[in-house]
């Protein structure tokens, strides 16, 4: 739809969204419940280490995380700055029109791939972690390979 028919489209109530999300775009929204998730763990454990008062402060002097706090937290940074990829080349597979089976099998390698990763890097086994990592990296590169 051209841009000018989408605006009018959403002026007069009409639904842009297809009634049912593409597998990617339903596991994009499953892998901001991961982030979430790994948010959750990275603070909780925080706070079994160092306590609630230097959490709610501004964190200066923060004292460095170790241990499975440390990995909760550099475990969902990575996250973050993996989604942000993830959600652009999902988000423009599904605007373009290009979601086919590589960018599913792309979408899915992401997904399970940095659920594993988060599980490895807590438990704290390090090539393995990196394997999980490169798994996904694949599964960006798949989307992006159909979207460009």
């Amino acid at each position: 739809m051209p841009p000018i028919a989408a605006v009018e489209a959403a002026l007069m109530g009409e639904t842009l969204m297809p009634a049912q999300a593409s597998v990617e775009l339903t596991l994009l929204v499953w892998s901001v419940a991961l982030c979430v998730l790994q948010m959750l763990i990275s603070v909780i454990t925080a706070q079994g280490q160092v306590g609630l008062p230097p959490l709610v402060g501004n964190r200066e002097g923060f004292p460095e995380l170790k241990g499975v706090a440390g990995r909760a937290g550099r475990a969902h940074q990575n996250m973050v700055t993996n989604m942000v990829l993830f959600a652009i080349l999902v988000l423009v597979a599904a605007v373009s029109g290009k979601s086919n089976a590589t960018t599913v099998l792309g979408a899915q390698l992401f997904f399970w791939a940095r659920l594993a990763y988060a599980v490895i890097y807590l438990i704290g086994i390090p090539w393995a972690r990196t394997i999980a990592w490169a798994i996904s990296i694949v599964g960006l590169v798949l989307i992006f390979t159909q979207v460009i």
